[in-house]
C-alpha cells in the first residue's frame, strides 16, 4: 500500500511538473520570433489587456496564438494517434507517419487541393456540400482511415511486427507514388501549394478554421479516453481480451476512427508532421514508468503539446525572418528517441 500511494504520488507530481513546462512553452511560443516580446506583455494581453505597443497586440493576437493553439492541438492529437497505433498493433514503433497513416492523410490531401481544377470535380464537392476547411478535414480522415484499415486487416494474417512495419512503409511508398501521379497532371500553381504544405507548418491555421480543427480534435481526444481501459485489455493480447467479454471489432473500430480522425485533422491543417507519434508515448511511459492508458493518455497530450510548442520554437529563429521546416525539426527531435527504443530492446534481448 505504501508503495502504491508513492507511486500515486509522484505520478501527481510529475503531471503537475508537465503542466507547468506546457505553460511556459506555450508563453515562449508567442513571445519569441523575429519580434520578441516581453512574457509579462503576451500575459497581460492574453487576459485582455493592452501591451505596451500596439504591434505587439496584434502580432499576438493575429498570428502567434493561433500558432500556438494549433501546435497544442497538433502535438496532443499526433501523440494520442500513435499510442493507439502501437497498442492496437503491439508494435514500439507504429505511428501515423510509420505505418502509412499520414501518407494516406496526404493523399486526401491531394485529391482535394490537386484535382479541383478536373473538369467536374468542384462541382462534386458543391453537391456533397464538404467544400472549404472542412473537405480537407474529410478527405484528410478518410485517407488515414483507409490506410490505417488496410494495415489492420493485414495485421491479422501477418503476427510478425517487423514485417507489418515494412508493408505500413510500402503502403505509405504506395500513396506517396500516387501523390507523384496527381503533381504530374496539376498546374504550377497548385504543385507549389502543395509542397509548401508537404513542409509542415502550425503557422497556417488562422481564427476562421480554428473551430474546426479544435471540435474534431477533442472529438478525437474524447474517444480515446473512453477507450482507456479498452487499451489496457488489448495489452494482454486479444485472446484474453475475448475471454474479459471486449468486443473486439467494435473496440478496433473506434480506435481506427479516432487515430484516423487526430491524424487527418493535423494532417490537413499542418502537414505530414513526422516523429511526435512515434517519439511521445515513448516518453511518456518511461517518465511514468507505466503502461496503464488511463495515465499514459492524459500524458501524451500533454507531452505531445510541449513537444510541438518546443519543435515550433526551434523553427523560429528569434530576431531573424527566417523560418525552419516544421518536418526537420521534428526528425531531430524524434529520431534519438526512436534510436533509442530500437537500441534499448535490442540490449533487453
Amino acid at each position: 500500500m505504501y508503495n502504491i500511494k508513492i507511486l500515486k504520488y509522484s505520478n501527481y507530481l510529475i503531471f503537475s511538473l508537465l503542466i507547468g513546462v506546457l505553460i511556459l512553452a506555450f508563453l515562449l511560443d508567442i513571445a519569441l520570433g523575429s519580434v520578441q516580446i516581453p512574457i509579462d506583455e503576451v500575459v497581460k494581453v492574453l487576459f485582455g489587456g493592452e501591451a505596451e505597443k500596439v504591434s505587439w497586440t496584434n502580432i499576438i493576437l493575429k498570428f502567434r496564438l493561433p500558432k500556438a493553439i494549433t501546435a497544442t492541438l497538433a502535438g496532443a492529437a499526433l501523440g494520442v494517434s500513435g499510442l493507439q497505433m502501437q497498442t492496437i498493433f503491439r508494435n514500439p514503433l507504429a505511428g501515423p507517419f510509420v505505418l502509412g497513416i499520414s501518407s494516406g492523410a496526404s493523399l486526401g490531401v491531394a485529391l482535394v487541393t490537386l484535382t479541383a481544377n478536373l473538369a467536374g470535380a468542384s462541382a462534386i464537392f458543391q453537391t456533397l456540400g464538404i467544400l472549404g476547411d472542412l473537405t480537407l478535414v474529410i478527405a484528410s480522415s478518410l485517407g488515414a482511415a483507409a490506410v490505417l484499415g488496410l494495415v489492420l486487416i493485414v495485421s491479422h494474417r501477418v503476427q510478425d511486427t517487423m514485417t507489418l512495419l515494412i508493408l505500413g512503409l510500402l503502403f505509405g511508398y504506395a500513396t506517396s507514388a500516387l501523390v507523384s501521379i496527381l503533381l504530374q497532371f496539376s498546374d504550377s500553381q497548385r504543385i507549389q501549394a502543395y509542397l509548401q504544405w508537404t513542409f509542415g507548418s502550425f503557422a497556417g491555421v488562422t481564427w476562421r478554421q480554428m473551430p474546426i480543427l479544435i471540435s474534431v480534435v477533442l472529438s478525437g481526444l474524447l474517444v480515446a479516453a473512453v477507450l482507456s481501459k479498452p487499451l489496457n485489455v488489448l495489452l494482454v493480447g486479444e485472446s484474453y481480451a475475448l475471454t474479459l467479454g471486449l468486443n473486439l471489432e467494435r473496440t478496433r473500430f473506434w480506435i481506427i476512427t479516432s487515430a484516423s480522425i487526430l491524424a487527418g485533422a493535423v494532417t490537413a491543417f499542418c502537414g505530414p508532421i513526422a516523429f511526435l507519434g512515434v517519439a511521445v508515448p515513448h516518453l511518456c511511459r518511461s517518465m511514468f514508468s507505466s503502461c496503464d492508458h488511463r495515465i499514459l493518455v492524459p500524458a501524451v497530450i500533454i507531452m505531445g503539446a510541449i513537444m510541438a510548442l518546443i519543435a515550433d520554437l526551434m523553427c523560429t529563429i528569434p530576431g531573424n525572418q527566417t523560418v525552419l521546416p516544421l518536418n526537420s525539426v521534428t526528425a531531430l527531435i524524434g529520431t534519438p528517441v526512436v534510436s533509442w527504443v530500437i537500441l534499448r530492446r535490442y540490449y533487453a534481448k
